[in-house]
């Protein structure tokens, strides 16, 4: 069998596209057109998956449904900071993944001037998870309770497809995990029956460009530290 070419067209558009992505926290109000959302699950949805189940689910707001998705967040964390995500979260993270983590926590803190330590500031930005960052849309994914982890690991990949073919489309986003600790709120909202876990939020819309938050870019480890090879 025939190796396949190598298209470097095509390599260097996707290192482009990962290059260049960058999770935006500041949105203008202006709407992503129902077409261009649409252009972009059109990408999306070609996403492999185990089996080809493609067990990924999206429910996508806009407009008056945003603005009501967006008070019913403010209203369950205003009676009380308990977190109910579907999936548990990581109990802590240790060694590389916390430097990681700080580091990245440092620079989006250095961008909007607030000083190590500052733990009021620094909640009041956490909180901003769920304004949106004023974006106009959010797409919450969902995956089918019975696939367990696979179906969980098969809606990573499709995300990714959605953050690049936004990206490919001048649209920014942001995937928020935050999101997912609300899930009773989101499941309530979205009626979502009890086969679906909620694994994440994806605000999107239009980047505020000159606001200072969105000027700063997270570090990726070298290729020497991503794999082992045995020859």
């Amino acid at each position: 069998m025939t190796a396949l070419a190598a298209d470097v067209d095509a390599t260097s558009t996707l290192l482009n596209l990962l290059s260049t992505r960058w999770s935006c926290r500041a949105f203008t109000p202006q709407p992503v057109p129902r077409n261009e959302i649409e252009q972009i699950l059109d990408v999306a949805r070609r996403t492999p998956s185990w089996c080809n189940t493609q067990p990924w689910h999206l429910h996508i707001t806009s407009g008056e449904r945003t603005a009501q998705l967006r008070a019913a967040l403010a209203a369950a964390i205003a009676s009380g900071p308990a977190e109910n995500a579907d999936l548990p979260f990581p109990a802590s993270y240790d060694g590389v993944y916390r430097d990681r983590r700080r580091t990245s926590g440092w620079q989006l803190y250095e961008s909007l001037g607030i000083d190590k330590g500052d733990r009021a500031a620094s909640a009041r930005q956490t909180l901003r998870n769920f304004d949106f960052f004023d974006a106009p849309h959010v797409a919450v994914v969902t995956t089918d309770r019975s696939l367990g982890t696979y179906g969980a690991v098969d809606c990573g990949l499709f995300i990714d497809s959605f953050l690049l073919a936004a990206h490919s489309r001048g649209v920014a986003t942001i995937p928020q995990a935050a999101l997912a600790t609300q899930a009773p709120v989101l499941r309530e909202f979205f009626d979502l029956p009890d086969d679906r876990l909620v694994l994440i939020g994806i605000s999107f819309g239009y980047a505020d460009t000159e606001h200072p938050v969105n000027a700063y870019r997270t570090e990726r480890q070298p290729v020497a530290d991503v794999a082992t090879f045995l020859d």
